[in-house]
Order: structure tokens, then sequence, then C-alpha cells
């Protein structure tokens, strides 16, 4: 399984931005970042049909979500580390077949407790790419390459999460919601098989040994790293607030002067789309910006756009949601590849250790928002994401200060 290069490291090049590797270890990435979030939220579309089939609450069937995104978010301490002892490449396309595989198991299941556990374990099985691509970017691009190869992988993220939820929705009312796993193991699988044959093999990596206790040392070192804390801690609030702000405008936009079906109310995701633009421009703005200040344009800019959607138009919510989503995918591109980036050693745990915050995030944004709503439904809601914002707009200026001031990454572009 280790995929330690025969011949030493530094003998290879590493792969240029521009070049026709770039494009197609870039192009294998997006296709699994695509094949990852498509399936995570697959099932959203599909609540209602799966409490109405199995009888159950609106509650209960909203489990077989978070039950994915809970076991994503754990199996990410375990990928990263064990991706720095045993190699990169194949551990991620491991990982994404016992993804396939589960997904198509969760098309044959007719009870929803089943339904339930294979989401779990589908949910693991989908955190493999998540926790190791940018460590494997880490090692195997230059840095330039680097910073514009991440955005068009998180790009990837916004595309998949869109995708997923349009398969979902799309195939459950034509088909069913079982037809609709199906579907997407048939998308799964070639997303599987494009990503195996065009990402090329690791030859910068270095095994480390696998000992459970260094393992523990690398996360609790990398949480001691106040630099590396305060990325993390940028990009887990950023997600706390974004996330969330959809669940409650849903809400809003259901209720009168609005009164949209769920039908449309879906189509707001359709904003994620200019956070795939935000991604992809990321890693350009950072070769002439330093990178902290790109996380802070982006809080700017989720910030300006929260701010438009007081203004009481369906239109101007939608620009608004457009803002934040370009906003919030430039901050996270550029926060995600600042952390491969800057940590010292065993960056697969690094990377890991930043979407664990970003998806206890997203769990726990909406118990903070909550009372916000009920005390002034949207306008509470606003404000209560500009307090944290601010928050992370002040720890992004002071991370660049900070850099600065130690020379923590020698590239003078940073």
């Amino acid at each position: 399984m280790s995929q330690t290069p025969q011949s030493r490291p530094d003998s290879h090049p590493r792969i240029e931005l521009r070049s026709a590797l770039f494009w197609r270890a870039t192009l294998a990435l997006c296709l699994g970042s695509f094949m990852i979030f498509a399936n995570v939220y697959v099932t959203q579309p599909l609540l209602p049909m799966l409490a109405r089939d199995f009888e159950i609450t609106p509650l209960e069937a909203g489990w077989s979500f978070t039950v994915a995104t809970l076991t994503l978010g754990l199996s990410l301490l375990v990928y990263g580390p064990l991706s720095d002892a045993v190699g990169r490449k194949w551990l991620m396309v491991l990982s994404m077949a016992g993804a396939v595989l589960s997904t198509l198991l969760l098309s044959q299941v007719t009870d929803y407790q089943a339904l339930l556990w294979l989401r779990g374990i589908q949910g693991f099985c989908l955190g493999g790419l998540p926790a190791i691509a940018i460590a494997y970017m880490g090692d195997e691009f230059s840095k330039r390459a680097l910073m514009v190869a991440v955005g068009l992988y998180i790009s990837g993220n916004t595309l998949g999460g869109i995708g997923g939820r349009l398969i979902g929705g799309f195939i459950g009312d034509w088909l069913g919601w079982a037809d609709a796993f199906l579907v997407m193991t048939l998308i799964s699988f070639f997303c599987l098989s494009a990503f195996a044959l065009l990402l090329p093999a690791s030859t910068h990596f270095q095994s480390r040994a696998l000992h459970p206790r260094v393992m523990l040392s690398d996360l609790l070192g990398h949480l001691r790293n106040p630099l590396l804390l305060t990325a993390y801690l940028i990009g887990g609030f950023n997600f706390f607030i974004f996330i969330n702000q959809y669940s409650y405008v849903t809400f809003l936009l259901a209720d009168a002067p609005y009164n949209l079906p769920a039908s449309l109310l879906g189509m707001l995701f359709l904003t994620y789309l200019t956070g795939t633009v935000g991604s992809a421009f990321s890693g350009k703005i950072g070769l002439h910006l330093a990178q902290p200040l790109v996380v802070a344009l982006g809080i700017l800019t989720l910030m300006a756009g929260t701010l438009v959607t007081l203004i009481p138009s369906l239109w101007a919510i939608i620009v608004g949601f457009l803002l934040n989503s370009f906003g919030f995918f430039l901050a996270h591109s550029s926060a995600s590849s600042w952390v491969s980036r800057s940590a010292q050693h065993a960056r697969a745990s690094a990377s890991s250790l930043y979407l664990v915050f970003y998806y206890l995030g997203a769990s726990s944004g909406g118990f903070y928002l909550d009372p916000f709503w009920h005390w002034h439904g949207w306008a509470g809601i606003v404000l209560g994401s500009l307090l944290v914002l601010s928050l992370t707009l002040l720890a992004a200026l002071w991370l660049h200060l900070r850099t600065r001031q130690h020379s923590l990454i020698t590239d003078p572009g940073i």
C-alpha cells in the first residue's frame, strides 16, 4: 500500500502550473471531489420521500443526511494520519470504492435502520478524499500550482453539492429514492474510474511510521500552533454561518410575502455556482495577494452579501446569496490551501483537522443562530451572522500580520 517512491523524491520535478500533468491531476481531483459531495448531499431533496415511505418524522428522515456528515467528519481524524504513513493515491481510491459499494447497497435497502447504518458507512468512506487530497497536492504540486489547484478542487465541491441535490431531486421525483441511489452509484463509478486512471502516482510522498502516539502528537502539535488553530477557527466559523443561513432563509421565503413552494426553495442552492467561481479564482488572486488577505476579502464579500439580504425583495435575497457563496468559497479555498502550505509536517493531519473544524461548524451553527431567529426573524440572523464574521475577519487580518512577522512561509507572495 505504501507509495514511497523508489528514487529520491526531489529527483522528480513537482507538477507546475498549466502543465499537461497539472490539468490531468486537477481534473482527477475535481471529479473525485464532485463524486464525494454529490453523495453527501443526494439525500437532502429526498427527505420528504423517505419520511413518507418509511413512515417516520421529518427529524428522523434528516438523520439520513446528518449521520453521513457526522461519520465523514470523524473519519478525517483517521484518514489524514493514516495517509501520512501508507500513502495518498491508493488510500483515496480504496475509500472511494467503499463509497461506491455502499451507495449501491443503499439502493437495495427496505429498512430505515439499515439505510442509516449504510449512510454512516458511506460517510466514513467519503471522508478519504477530502482528508487526503490537499495533502497530496501539497506533496506533488509546486507552490504556485498548489494555490490554483486547490481553488479548482474546491470548485468541484460546490458542483458536487449542487449536482447531488439536483440528481436526488429529479431522479427521486421521476423514479423514486432507491433509483436515485442507483443512478448515483453509476455516476460515482465513472468518477472513481476516471480518478484512478488520471491521477498521477505520488513521487514526493515520504512515508512516516504509523504509531498512534505519533498520530496523536501530530494532531496536538497542530492544535498548539496558534497560526494553524486560527485558520481552523476561521474555516469552521465561516461555515458555521454560511451553511446555516440557507436553513433559515427557507423559512423566510416560504412565508409571506414570498410564499415560495419547496421546489423553488431547493433551487436557491444554485447560488452555490458563484462559489465555484470564487474557489477557482482564489488561487489566481493568491498569486498576487497574501492568502490570509484573500481570506479576509472573502469574508468581507460574505458580510456584504448578508447585508444585501436585508432588502425586502426576492431578487435582492438571491443576489445576496450569490455574493455569500462567492465570498465564502473564496475564503474557504484560500484558508485550506494556506493550511496545507503552512504545516511543517504531517500535512494530511493538518488538512484533516481543518475539515474537522469545518464540519463541526456546519453541524453547530444552527444552535447559535436559532435564538436570533426567534428574537427578530431574518434581521436577527443577519445580526448574528455579522457578529461572528467580524471576528473571523479580525482573525484573518491577525493571521496575515503574524505570518509576515514570523516568516512562517518563505514564499514572498505570502
